[in-house]
């Protein structure tokens, strides 16, 4: 009993709106535990088995977009709060759910490294079952944004320790910037406005390919019509099939999706959807993003796309998704 109430003690703690955290003294943490796509969820059984748990699981369980099986954003893991140890407290991503008559600030905050790094560590603080859902609902898109953002950060982290900057003139050359590719990307094709980068296993392939178009300066250098049409175009002539008068092209099957964003100073649009071969029976999920050169003359499309026919595609596309992130003007790189 002891034990369970020193946890919820600590745990308390942690969720406390108006803890303070000493900036200046930063401890030296473990490293980060669980596997990439994972949640842990720290809440009671009844609360996890009701509908604050049918919240979450709604939320962060909902199927990932645009994949070939269905997939859920996030692998889920319940504990209880007299369950969350040592072991459990270094996991890469907490979400630790309390539900006390005594709350009197209700609220969802956001924390980084309480005990491991690099942590993501969210808590939802209520009163009572009703207000805790609202809170996820709410909260529900900075949430997953949140959880996004951590998973992509280790990612590109890795990728700048362990770079192929061999890569880095190709992308340069072709785009103005570069990529920040992991050890064991290699280039496949180059052209003087295509390029192909790939990583290659046995039973998996993790691809990347780069083209550029004139520019017109109005909306329909970023309309769907626009990005299917060139993407098409660059596969087909760069992006040969197995077999004779085969090539990759978008897939029909479902309708791609834009969006246009901004991350860190920088405006693109995003496509999401499926790959196939024509005439052939490979497939898979892909996203783009697309943008302006520095010059504003031309469209640069960097492309991702993922061949994994005997694994679930989430991890992999999360990864090369997360790479595509990595992209910096080369005039902005510091080393």
């Amino acid at each position: 009993m002891k034990k369970i109430m020193t946890m919820l003690a600590i745990i308390a703690a942690v969720l406390s709106i108006s803890a303070c955290k000493n900036q200046n003294r930063k401890p030296i943490l473990p490293s980060i535990s669980g596997k990439a796509g994972e949640v842990l969820i720290v809440i009671n059984k009844e609360y996890w088995e009701g509908d604050t748990g049918n919240t979450l699981r709604e939320l962060l369980a909902s199927d990932f977009p645009y994949l070939p099986q269905r997939e859920p954003l996030y692998t889920l893991i319940n504990i209880t709060p007299g369950a969350f140890t040592d072991i459990f407290q270094i996991h890469r991503n907490i979400l630790i759910v309390n539900i006390d008559g005594s709350v009197t600030q209700p609220g969802v905050i956001y924390r980084n490294d309480v005990w491991a790094s690099p942590q993501c560590v969210i808590g939802v603080n209520a009163p009572d079952v009703e207000t805790a859902c609202q809170l996820i609902e709410d909260n529900g898109e900075k949430l997953l944004t949140t959880l996004e953002q951590a998973e992509r950060d280790r990612v590109v982290a890795n990728s700048v320790r362990y770079e192929e900057v061999t890569l880095r003139p190709a992308m340069a050359a072709l785009t103005g910037g570069i990529l920040h590719f992991p050890v064991g990307y290699s280039l496949k094709k180059q052209t003087d406005d295509f390029l192909w980068i790939s990583y290659d296993t046995q039973y998996t392939n993790q691809n990347f390919i780069v083209f550029k178009y004139p520019a017109t300066g109005t909306e329909a250098d970023f309309s769907l019509d626009t990005l299917m049409t060139r993407s098409n175009e660059a596969m087909k002539a760069n992006v040969p099939g197995m077999f004779e008068n085969t090539y990759m092209i978008i897939s029909n099957a479902v309708t791609p999706d834009v969006q246009y964003l901004k991350y860190r100073g920088r405006e693109f649009a995003q496509m999401r959807g499926l790959w196939e071969v024509h005439k052939d029976y490979m497939g898979g999920p892909f996203v783009s993003h697309a943008f302006y050169s520095q010059d504003g003359k031309e469209i640069i499309v960097i492309e991702a796309f993922v061949y994994a026919p005997k694994y679930d595609k989430r991890h992999y596309l999360r990864q090369v998704e997360s790479i595509l992130y990595s992209f910096e003007w080369a005039s902005d790189v510091t080393k």
